[in-house]
Formats: C-alpha cells, structure tokens, sequence
C-alpha cells in the first residue's frame, strides 16, 4: 500500500505530513515520560523483523493480486501502540530513502496509512480484548480484527487523499469499491500472520506481550537472549532468503489502479515539490526495487541490509530519547 508521489498533490502530501508528525511527536513524549530501557532491543529486532516480512507479497488467490504484511498491530502488542509507530516509522523512512519504495512526497501519507491505524487502533483493540488476560483464543481474534480493522481504514485513507489531491484520473468511487475488498483479503492474511507470530511469542517469552495475565505468569521457554538472537536470525532469513519467493503479483493498490488505468502505474506530478522530492530520492535510494546489484545474491544482500538499517535507526533513536532524558 506504499503511495508513490504520483497520487498526491503538495497541500495533502503537507498535511499528511503534518499528521503524522504529530502522531510522532506525540509518541515521542509518551516514551520519555515511560523511560522503559528494556523495550529498545525488543523495538530494534522486530523492526527488523517487520522490514523482513513486508517484502514478502504473499498471493491473494483468484485475484492476480498480492499483499503483504504492514506490522503496525504485531508490534504494538509486543512493544506498545506509541514505541510500535516510532519503529515503523523508522521501517517506512528507510524504504522510502535507501529502496525507493513509496515516493517522498507522499512518505507521510504512508505513514498514517500503514503504521497510524495498526499501532494506535490496532494496539488499542488488542489492550481491550487482553484486559481479562492473554489466552490463545483472544491472541488470534485481536489479530484478525486488529488487522483487517487497520487495512480497511488505510485503504479508505488512500482512496479519500487521492480523490482530494485531484491530481489523477482514478475516480473515488470506482478506486474505492476496488481497494477496499482486496484490502479486506489482504488484512485477512495479515491478520493469520500477526496471529502465528504473537502465538509464539506467548510460548516462548509471553512476558514480551503487552496486557500480560493477571494471575500466575507463563514459563519462559527462552531466556531473552535466546529470544532476541532468533528474531534477529529470523529477520535476516527472511529478508535475505524468504522473499526471494515473494509473490510478482501487483499488490492491493497496484492491482486497483491497473483494473482503473491498465498500468500499475501512474504519471508523474510536474511541481516544483515533485521534483524535488525525486531528487532527493533519487540520490538516496542507493538499492532501488530492493537490488544491490543483478541476480539473488544482490537482492538477498539489499534485503539483509535493509532489516539491519532499521534495527540500527530503532537503537540510535530510542537511545538518545534515553540520554535527552537522563540529561534532565
């Protein structure tokens, strides 16, 4: 669901900007005010991880569509609402700058689209449905509402910015009735993985889950090194392997525009913004289309480098919120 600058027009790619700004800063204050040094491993690995699992497309059967996992509500129910949308930030910022995936311009909107609803609406319903206390029953329910919740209200996001940008011929009504029913596939599917990743982590080290059961607590079947070390290997399994098997259908979005246009894409904005912001990115995105390079060995090495980027940018900034703090 990455927006490319081509759907925005510069007074909504600046107040989306503004939105997500404000999200941010927001989640800034409330992690100073928490100071909680623990959760910045957990932030950085999962990151990682979240980096890993988007660049797998998994196909959505009898469309000729994919989607992939956003994250939003996978973190948040591990790390919480405000340290999960500080993470996918840092995920979304570093596949927009080093892969070119998702235009500059339209960088905020991506980030209200695909971390805003999962991490804060999404992290929201999973503390809801955990108040009584975490079982398996409700992990899964609150992932596939969470998820599906979170997808619908991005694709809905899209649609709306696009039709008030007014800078392409999809058509809202059209453009809308196409993204939100194979963002509902799409959040199924999210909604199964957010699942089987936040079951394993109630075996392995439940602890980590946010809303933790009142009564007496799980064993901890993994130490937190142990847990970590995995994630990590993991993340760099998927990145730099697992999405050699990604899925080359068009994703949801792709797939509505092409059903409207023929094209999966569309035409460049001519504004002095748009430019600019082709500029910038074309000298940032140093593996565009996720490449270091021809062949697998360059698609494996941009993959595994790219989880190793957020998980460094996670650490790096939530260390020095930790030392702003300290300094006070």
């Amino acid at each position: 669901m990455h927006m490319a600058d081509a759907f925005l027009s510069p007074p909504v790619a600046g107040t989306m900007y503004a939105c997500s700004t404000a999200a941010l800063a927001h989640s800034v204050h409330i992690l100073k005010r928490e100071d909680d040094e623990t959760r910045i491993p957990v932030m950085g690995v999962m990151g990682a991880f979240v980096f890993a699992a988007q660049m797998i497309n998994f196909t959505i059967p009898g469309t000729g569509s994919s989607g992939h996992l956003a994250g939003g509500m996978l973190l948040a129910a591990i790390v919480g609402p405000e340290a999960a949308f500080l993470t996918m930030c840092a995920v979304l910022s570093i596949q927009c700058l080093l892969f070119a995936d998702g235009g500059l311009l339209a960088l905020g909107a991506n980030i209200w689209n695909m971390a805003f609803y999962g991490c804060f609406l999404g992290g929201k319903l999973w503390q809801l449905v955990m108040k009584g206390g975490i079982s398996k029953k409700r992990i899964v329910s609150a992932s596939l509402l969470g998820a599906v919740l979170s997808m619908q209200l991005g694709a809905f996001s899209v649609s709306l910015e696009t039709a008030i940008s007014g800078v392409t011929p999809l058509p809202f009504t059209a453009f809308l009735l196409l993204m939100q029913p194979i963002h509902l596939a799409i959040g199924l599917g999210e909604g199964l993985i957010t699942a089987s990743v936040l079951l394993f982590v109630f075996e392995a080290r439940p602890s980590l889950l946010q809303n933790g059961l009142p009564t007496a607590a799980r064993a901890e079947k993994l130490s937190a090194g142990r847990f970590f070390g995995l994630a990590l290997l993991a993340s760099l399994l998927t990145a730099g392997g697992l999405s050699l098997f990604a899925s080359a259908f068009p994703d949801g979005l792709e797939w509505s525009v092409l059903r409207l246009t023929g094209s999966t894409e569309l035409e460049s904005v001519e504004t002095p913004l748009h430019r600019l912001a082709a500029a910038v990115q074309d000298f940032t995105a140093r593996f565009p289309d996720y490449s270091l390079g021809e062949g697998v060995v360059g698609s494996s090495a941009a993959g595994i480098l790219g989880a190793l980027a957020v998980l460094l940018t996670v650490a790096l900034f939530a260390n020095l919120l930790r030392r702003r703090l300290y300094r006070k």
